[in-house]
């Protein structure tokens, strides 16, 4: 993932903010037991996103402890995790195992190659322990590389193959809210990919490179087509978050959801707008 799925300070209370930091610092612990200091350089928001998201559903009992660590060596950290800060790192290392492939088929990636050998074990574990997301991340990653090598510019069928790999990843179980978490993470998978190629619009363009927005951006309308369409994909995301009986952390949820996201998009646009400048 691309870390774009994260709170807006600013529009919360400080208790939430500490909490939502635990949340962040648990996970790269959980990281940092689970696969080493190589696991704690993929530390994401997205992730952090999903870890409270799941953790408040399934009213998870969560641990806490403080510790220093090698970011903050001289200050001891909350650390907030349960048992879907576990299926969240698990998830992370498939997801980033699986973009690594991705670079070195693309270019013969040398970080790429390292990390693939250093992790190859542990990837044979999380894929007999999670086959279907395994399957779901590597086939349409494939599919998505193979629609970026011919240069198809269909927005929803791009943006779909990312928005289906995250759908299986927002579903740590099939039960009575499986088709909400599916749907919910379809959209915000969706409103990723599409956020993630606008912010690399200009880069992409200079290097040659494929970006699905690339016919679209001489339009006179195009930033207002980009956040209109952005806007439908979370509109369609927290419809179905609304349908999940979230009691626990709601208000970090609703700011990530409603406000986070935005401040996110905000900062490349900006972003976008200096470097044409």
């Amino acid at each position: 993932m691309f870390g774009y799925i994260t709170v807006n300070q600013d529009e919360l209370k400080m208790k939430d903010v500490r909490r939502y930091k635990s949340y962040y610092c648990g996970l790269c612990r959980e990281l940092g037991i689970r696969y080493g200091n190589i696991g704690r350089l993929t530390l994401n928001y997205d992730m952090t996103f999903l870890t409270i998201l799941l953790s408040a559903l399934y009213e998870t009992p969560m641990q806490t402890e403080k510790k220093r660590c090698v970011p903050h060596p001289l200050t001891k950290q909350e650390m907030l995790y349960g048992k879907y800060t576990g299926y969240t790192a698990d998830m992370n290392m498939l997801l980033i195992w699986y973009k690594m492939a991705d670079d070195v088929a693309d270019d013969g990636s040398v970080k790429g190659r390292a990390f693939m050998k250093a992790k190859k074990s542990d990837i044979e574990k999380l894929k007999e322990a999670y086959p279907r997301q395994a399957e779901a991340i590597e086939t349409k990653l494939k599919k998505l590389a193979d629609a970026e090598f011919a240069n198809i510019h269909d927005l929803d069928y791009v943006s779909g193959l990312f928005g289906d790999m995250t759908a299986e990843v927002f579903v740590a179980k099939e039960d009575e809210w499986s088709d909400e978490l599916r749907r919910m993470g379809f959209y915000l998978g969706k409103f990723i990919y599409l956020l993630d190629a606008y912010e690399d619009l200009e880069k992409d363009e200079k290097n040659g490179e494929y970006n699905p927005w690339e016919t679209m951006k001489g339009r006179k309308d195009f930033d207002a087509l980009v956040e209109n369409t952005l806007t439908m994909m979370i509109a369609e995301s927290a419809k179905e978050f609304e349908k999940l009986p979230i009691l626990a952390d709601v208000d970090i949820l609703r700011n990530i959801m409603y406000s986070g996201v935005w401040s996110k998009y905000e900062a490349v646009k900006k972003k976008r707008e200096e470097g044409r400048k």
